[in-house]
């Protein structure tokens, strides 16, 4: 493939054949405008898009347009969207139209991709081919910074791999990074005494694109074994200046807060699937794809879809760990596994520290829920010698 493939779902308005419509999103993204002009020559004209399928899915069309490599500056993530994800979306000819994939040529996907990786981020747990368990600090604002790392203590004994900030936590002043990082770092290590085991913590660095680098040394500094940022609130070159830069030698967690405004109606906007094959080329070595049992509006074949490009062969890279968050509580594990395998990480923070019994004892349930879908036994039979995941499962359930 020597050019740039994009697939979209759309509905044409009801005076404006299909054929018409693609052919419109094609002139749009590339050489076209409104009406003929003296200055789209012919040799301007070589960097026309090209219809290369069109069928009928649904409501609507499904189309797959070429454009030129040519157009696109390479590394530039930003112009890729211009193109691929541009004034498409305000066409009158549509009446709705949504970014399904994108692939780019080799010439195009130089990047370097994840540091760590699946394998990088196993590695500094220790761990081989179970899922994760991470949690959130919550409530996500309002706790001290000693509370804070409090709650992160509890959760690592009780066996988490991953504890993380919320999208809301940064660095406001009722729980300062300068003062919440060292402390949670402080407690964690002291859990790594007692347990053995290493817990990576991922502190939300989130803030303007020219600082981010900036911010992330500086957590280093005070001793963050991974970093967090909201990649749709900072933008895709925020990721791509921590990606690239080699002093940034911890993972990076991605979180997908605000996604949704653009992904969850299913005619309209950009799916996850294309968002997820951009973040994992800009460095992501975690990134939320969403659960199949959760609390947020889920699709399973599109959070399927997701991991599937964190994870396929591409240009070299490592593959990025994928997330599952957002309503998980032990109950639903099994479920999740079943679906989406066990490269995942599965996150919980109200289904761990609303446990009846506390954070760790809540920590220890989604241990056990995992440990029993690893050793293919049913929840509800290991529960029967695991007190903390029994009480879980009465006070959850299991769907």
């Amino acid at each position: 493939m020597q050019d740039v493939i994009a697939t979209y779902y759309f509905r044409p308005r009801s005076d404006t054949k299909p054929e018409q419509a693609a052919q419109a999103i094609c002139e749009e993204e590339t050489t076209g405008t409104w009406t003929e002009i003296s200055t789209r020559t012919n040799y301007v004209k070589r960097l026309d898009g090209a219809v290369e399928s069109l069928a009928p899915q649904g409501n609507g069309y499904i189309t797959r347009l070429r454009y030129p490599a040519e157009i696109f500056e390479p590394g530039n993530i930003a112009q890729y969207l211009s193109v691929v994800a541009g004034n498409l979306f305000g066409l009158g000819r549509l009446e709705s139209v949504r970014l399904f994939d994108v692939e780019f040529p080799d010439s195009l996907t130089r990047f370097k991709g994840p540091k760590f990786g699946i394998s990088g981020v196993r590695r500094m747990v220790g761990s081989k081919d179970r899922p994760h368990v991470g949690t959130i600090i919550k409530p996500k604002v309002g706790l001290t910074p000693e509370d804070t790392a409090a709650v992160a203590y509890e959760a690592a004994i009780g066996g988490v791999d991953l504890i993380k900030d919320d999208e809301t936590l940064t660095d406001q002043k009722f729980c300062p990074i300068d003062r919440r990082l060292p402390l949670v770092m402080k407690r964690l290590e002291e859990a790594k005494d007692e347990t053995g085991r290493e817990v990576l913590y991922a502190v939300n660095i989130s803030a303007r694109a020219d600082r981010i680098a900036e911010r992330a040394l500086h957590a280093i500094d005070l001793g963050a074994n991974m970093v967090m940022i909201d990649v749709f609130t900072t933008g895709f070159g925020a990721l791509q200046a921590l990606g690239e830069d080699p002093r940034i030698k911890v993972p990076i967690h991605v979180h997908r807060t605000m996604h949704a405004a653009f992904t969850r109606n299913p005619e309209h906007g950009i799916a996850m699937r294309p968002l997820a094959r951009i973040i994992r080329m800009l460095g992501a070595d975690q990134l939320h794809t969403g659960t199949v049992s959760g609390k947020m509006s889920h699709d399973a074949p599109e959070v399927k879809a997701s991991i599937e490009v964190l994870k396929c062969a591409c240009a070299g890279m490592k593959p990025t760990f994928p997330v599952s968050s957002g309503g998980l509580h032990p109950g639903k594990v099994a479920h999740e596994i079943a679906t989406l395998g066990t490269d995942i990480i599965l996150q919980a923070g109200g289904g761990i520290h609303g446990h009846p019994d506390g954070t760790a004892a809540g920590a220890r349930a989604m241990r056990q829920a995992v440990d029993a879908c690893m050793e293919g036994t049913s929840l509800e039979e290991y529960a029967k010698d695991h007190y903390e995941l029994e009480r879980a499962l009465k006070h959850w359930g299991t769907s």
